[in-house]
């Protein structure tokens, strides 16, 4: 299925999906597949294309990454982590509790999602310098995102989270990732939206975030 929308219709409606993932609802992996195939056509640096693509369907598994994410997410909440400090005015300060609602509800919930998906690039850049880090996160953040509205076109959504990689070694050998050579980039829930009308979010103005030839 394809929603038919237009490309600045995807790449401003393409949200964060939590409370509004279908998890009841099987996704096919010939979907996957066709999202994939979009994604990977996107750039990496030196026209290496070092990615791998790990799915996870196995309720074992999937209950594994969830623990570990659970785990992670409740020693972040607990330390006060995310939108404090803004002023009472900022956007962000708006969306914080809902934010804080859905981020739970997916805590509580991620195992129950239909596929679980680990990006994979190789190389690791612990201790590297930025120029390195920058050409290996450049390889991979651009086709997950073009995963991301792949699915969006599809009438499926995701959310980029990074919580479980605190035990990224342990989730390496749950699944036999080659941990030395291949560093995951977060675990992504995969489902049918309820609902397809999301509309554009609310953003920093411009003005505050543009610079011309200086600071």
């Amino acid at each position: 299925m394809s929603l038919n929308l237009s490309a600045d219709a995807v790449l401003s409606t393409t949200r964060s999906v939590r409370k509004r993932l279908d998890l009841d609802r099987p996704v096919p992996k010939d979907v996957i597949l066709d999202c994939l195939q979009l994604a990977v056509q996107a750039p990496t640096g030196s026209f290496m294309q070092g990615w791998q693509w790990m799915f996870v369907d196995d309720p074992d598994k999937k209950q594994a990454l969830a623990d570990m994410y659970g785990r992670n997410f409740d020693a972040y909440r607990n330390s006060g982590g995310g939108l404090g400090g803004l002023a009472d005015t900022d956007p962000r300060t708006r969306r914080r509790d809902a934010i804080r609602s859905s981020s739970e509800y997916l805590r509580d919930n991620f195992h129950r999602v239909p596929v679980l998906l680990i990006p994979l690039i190789a190389g690791r850049t612990e201790n590297a310098p930025v120029f390195a880090q920058a050409s290996v996160w450049g390889s991979i953040l651009p086709a997950v995102w073009s995963f991301m509205l792949a699915l969006r076109e599809r009438g499926l959504g995701s959310a980029w989270t990074t919580l479980h990689l605190p035990n990224e070694k342990e989730a390496a050998e749950l699944l036999g990732i080659p941990h030395d050579r291949y560093m995951q980039a977060g675990l992504f829930p995969i489902a049918y939206t309820i609902g397809t009308d999301f509309k554009v979010a609310e953003r920093l103005d411009l003005d505050g975030i543009v610079h011309w030839n200086s600071w």
